[in-house]
C-alpha cells in the first residue's frame, strides 16, 4: 500500500488528501501553518481553507518535513508555485525512500520563468527526474472534497510513473486520464489562471457571456501559441488540462483567479483584490511570467500584455477592453497553431 504525504495544506492539499484516505490510504499532511496543523488534527477540520469538510482520522497533519515524510512512497505537492523551489529543496534531504512526486499546484516560476517540472530537475538528481508527474486539470477543491465528479490529466516523462499516479487516485468520483505532453499540461494549468483573471475583470466591469466567450476562446489561442513555442503539442490545449481547465476556471466563483478579477473589474486595487480574496492567487504573478515568456519567445499575447498592463502598470481594465477590441484586422486563424486553412 502507498504511504502519501501531502504538503500544502491548502483547499487544494486538503481536498487530494482527503480523497487519498476515503481510498483506505493512510495519509499524511505538511503545512507551514501551524494553527492549521493544529486545528486539523484537534477538530478534523479545516475551516480556512475547506470549510464544511471532515478530515478523516486516518489523515495525520505535521509541521515537521522530517515526520511528515517518514517512509512516505508518495508525495503530493500543493503548495504555491513560488513557494515551490524552497519547499522541494527542504524535502530533498528526505526523500530516500519516495519513489513517485505528484506535483498539483499550477504557476510559472516568476525569477526564472521555468515550468515546475523544470524547477524540480533543476533541484534534484537526475535519476529522480522520471519520478516527477503533474496532475492538472478542470478540478475546484470544493468539488473534489464533496465526490462530485471530476476529471484531471496525469502527464510526466516515464509512462509508469505516470500510470501509477492514476492507479493512486483514480475512484468512482475521480477519474484520471494520462498524457506524455509533460510541457503542455503544466502550461495549461499555468495560463489557463491569467485568462480566467481576465473573464473576471471582464465580469466586475459589467460586459457579458458574450465578452467572456471572446477571452475564453481567443485566450485560448494565446495559450496554444506559448505551449507550441515552448515544446508543447498543441492537441494537449483541446483537453482536460488546456480548455477543460480554462472553461472550469473563468467561469465558476470557486475560482480565486475569477474572483480577484472581479474585484479588479470593480475598481479596487490589485493589494485590495488580492485581499478580497484572502487566498493565492496564481495567476496574478503568472501573469507578469507569460508576459516576459511571450515576449522573449516572439509569441503574439495580447490578452496576457493587456491583463500585465492592468495589473502591473496601473492600467484602466475599461479602456484595455477596448484596445484589444480595436487592433488591427485578423483573419481568425490568424497564428493559431495547428491550422491549416483554405486561401480565398
Amino acid at each position: 500500500m502507498e504511504r502519501v504525504t501531502v504538503f500544502g495544506a491548502g483547499s487544494w492539499g486538503t481536498a487530494l488528501a482527503v480523497l487519498l484516505a476515503r481510498k483506505d490510504l493512510q495519509v499524511k499532511m505538511w503545512s507551514v501553518e501551524k494553527p492549521v496543523v493544529e486545528e486539523m488534527n484537534r477538530n478534523r477540520t479545516n475551516e480556512s481553507y475547506l470549510p464544511g469538510i471532515i478530515i478523516p482520522d486516518s489523515v495525520s497533519v505535521y509541521h515537521s518535513i522530517e515526520e511528515a515524510l517518514e517512509k512516505a512512497t508518495v508525495i503530493v505537492m500543493s503548495v504555491p508555485s513560488q513557494a515551490f523551489r524552497d519547499v522541494v529543496r527542504r524535502i530533498l534531504p528526505f526523500v530516500s525512500g519516495t519513489e513517485l512526486i505528484v506535483n498539483t499546484a499550477k504557476g510559472i516560476e516568476e525569477t526564472s520563468l521555468k515550468r515546475l517540472s523544470e524547477v524540480f530537475y533543476e533541484e534534484a538528481d537526475k535519476d529522480f527526474h522520471s519520478n516527477y508527474v503533474a496532475l492538472s486539470g478542470p478540478s475546484h477543491a470544493e468539488e473534489v472534497s464533496r465526490e462530485i465528479p471530476t476529471t484531471v490529466s496525469v502527464a510526466g516523462i516515464d509512462r509508469n510513473y505516470c500510470e501509477r499516479a492514476q492507479d493512486l487516485f483514480m475512484s468512482p468520483r475521480f477519474r484520471v486520464y494520462t498524457n506524455p505532453d509533460l510541457a503542455g499540461v503544466e502550461i495549461g494549468g499555468a495560463l489557463k489562471n491569467v485568462i480566467a483573471i481576465c473573464t473576471g475583470i471582464s465580469d466586475g466591469l459589467g460586459f457579458g457571456d458574450n465578452t467572456k466567450a471572446a477571452l475564453m476562446t481567443r485566450g485560448l489561442a494565446e495559450i496554444s501559441r506559448l505551449g507550441a513555442a515552448m515544446g508543447a503539442n498543441p492537441l494537449t490545449f483541446a483537453g482536460l488540462a488546456g480548455v477543460g481547465d480554462l472553461v472550469v476556471t473563468c467561469t465558476s466563483m470557486h475560482s480565486r483567479n475569477r474572483r480577484f478579477g472581479i474585484e479588479v473589474g470593480k475598481g479596487k486595487t490589485v493589494e485590495e483584490a488580492l485581499k478580497t480574496v484572502r487566498m493565492v492567487v496564481e495567476g496574478y504573478r503568472t501573469t507578469g511570467a507569460a508576459y516576459r515568456l511571450g515576449k522573449s519567445a516572439g509569441v503574439t499575447m495580447p490578452i496576457t500584455e493587456q491583463a500585465y498592463h492592468v495589473l502591473y502598470e496601473g492600467g484602466n481594465a475599461a479602456e484595455s477592453v477596448s484596445r484589444l477590441m480595436m487592433r488591427g484586422k485578423k483573419h481568425e486563424m490568424e497564428e493559431v497553431v495547428g491550422t491549416a486553412y483554405p486561401e480565398w
